[in-house]
């Protein structure tokens, strides 16, 4: 089963669709995520791109490709990707925790501090989850990009967090 028969991507089809980061690269620092397996005419990630570390090319249906020795973990892409599909991962944090970055379109937008609960693709709960970063520049067009801190062993899993009801 895929994105297209569930509504949401397992890592199993990101796994076959997408190359993915090694463990050196990993070691390195934040690097961004290409979660893109369709291919639809869209290149905003190839464009906010500085270090040219995204090639989308021609066709413009063509699925992304992160040249993860050019990329830096910045998010730009991340902020721009009109289909929310680009996540910030940096397994490098600390010795038992990575974060993730992840566009997030909703209110209330979280705070630094805040303690969440971390879910995966599907929606599914996975952990609690700490709220270490928020950046909102005008360049990121009203979708704040928020920065979470998990245990390491689910930086592959964990892809946003539990919307907030508001009262």
């Amino acid at each position: 089963m895929g994105l297209i028969e569930t509504g949401y991507l397992e890592y199993a089809e990101l796994f076959s669709r997408q190359t993915l980061p090694t463990q050196e690269r990993y070691a390195k620092g934040p690097v961004a995520i290409a979660e893109c397996v369709q291919e639809i005419p869209c290149n905003p990630c190839e464009s906010a791109c500085a270090c040219h570390a995204i090639c989308v090319g021609e066709p413009i249906t063509r699925l992304p490709r992160v040249c993860y020795d050019q990329c830096t973990g910045c998010g730009m892409c991340a902020a721009k990707c009109p289909g929310l599909a680009i996540f910030i991962v940096n397994k490098a944090y600390s010795a038992q925790t990575a974060t993730v970055s992840f566009p997030y379109e909703y209110y209330p937008v979280p705070k630094v501090g805040d303690v969440v609960r971390g879910v995966n693709r599907k929606g599914a709960y996975q952990c609690e989850a700490k709220v270490v970063k928020v950046l909102s520049p005008a360049s990121f067009d009203h979708t704040p990009l928020v920065t979470i801190e998990i245990p390491k062993h689910l930086a592959d899993e964990v892809r946003s967090i539990e919307r907030k009801c508001l009262a």
